[in-house]
């Protein structure tokens, strides 16, 4: 019976990486796992920004958010906001796409120009956006008003002030959605155009259901899965443009953390509102995946 040898050089290896790894797993540590855990460890207290001492309360902070009035109407805001921004910036983000890789001429102009929204710093944009939605001197109720439409208070109503919060949400997303989906189409090998052509498809209708949606397949499920996370975590437009109102007709979720731990201070229920809007972004993450496993096995 033949003697097995010890493998000295798996070993050796082992002790090699393991120094290698060693600062991405403390990194991973302190700046992911333990902010996690001291989380979910708050949001069974009642701890507050300024004291000294806490105690655990158990389930009242997730008692208590389920009958807020507030959390449930960021809730809903939020996921409005998510409804119109996502599925519009997925389906203009894969136009956008389709349209610059079909016209070589100033496809890179065309590439730039879509994706600066995304490069540039929305803070900074605010101001832009506010000259737009102004309900007076803006460019845009000044063209309502050529045409005979009173133009409405757009960030000021509370009928339309998420409508205009969405609009420059799918200002921002396409451009990004536009470059993952440049990035799938470019993957997909001409070879396949060519066979579609000899089989009859020759309309552009004909191969972009026959070959480019199919192919698109993973591609698409990452951009929709992307595009409701970003969503869902919105928040800079509604604290520099807004503030939530009017009467909090746009407050969303990330706001609605912010103001609980940071302006009222109240950590220990700012905590449970985050640990459900994690559980919120993990169930997206196990669908989004569950989605890619199935697409995988059926190719």
């Amino acid at each position: 019976m033949p003697l097995s040898l010890p493998d000295f050089g798996a070993a050796r290896q082992a002790r090699t990486a393991w120094p290698l790894v060693l600062p991405a797993i403390i990194l991973m540590i302190a700046f992911i796992l333990a902010p996690l855990v001291a989380v979910v460890f708050l949001g069974f207290t009642d701890f507050e920004l300024g004291f000294g001492s806490f105690r655990f309360v158990g389930f009242e902070n997730y008692t208590e958010l389920f009958s807020d009035r507030t959390f449930r109407q960021s809730l809903w805001n939020t996921a409005v906001y998510t409804a119109i921004v996502a599925p519009i910036s997925v389906l203009l983000g894969l136009g956008i796409a389709l349209l610059i890789e079909s016209e070589p001429l100033g496809r890179s102009f065309f590439r730039t120009a879509y994706f600066l929204p995304v490069a540039s710093l929305l803070v900074a944009m605010a101001t832009v956006w506010q000259y737009l939605f102004h309900p007076t001197i803006g460019p845009i109720n000044a063209t309502l008003q050529m045409i005979g439409i009173a133009g409405p208070n757009w960030l000021g109503a509370s009928n339309t002030v998420l409508y205009s919060l969405a609009i420059i949400g799918i200002w921002q997303s396409a451009g990004f959605n536009m470059v993952l989906f440049l990035a799938g189409l470019t993957a997909i090998p001409r070879d396949l155009y060519a066979a579609a052509d000899v089989d009859g498809a020759r309309s552009g209708t004909d191969r972009f259901l026959l070959v480019t949606w199919p192919m698109l397949g993973p591609t698409t499920l990452f951009v929709i899965t992307i595009s409701i996370i970003n969503a869902v975590k919105v928040f800079e437009t509604v604290k520099t443009l807004t503030e939530g109102g009017p009467n909090k007709a746009s407050e969303v979720l990330l706001f609605t953390i912010y103001q609980e731990g940071f302006v009222y201070l109240r950590v220990g229920y700012a905590s449970a509102m985050t640990v459900v809007f994690l559980a919120l972004l993990v169930v997206m993450m196990f669908v989004q995946y569950r989605l890619l496993d199935r697409e995988v096995h059926y190719a």
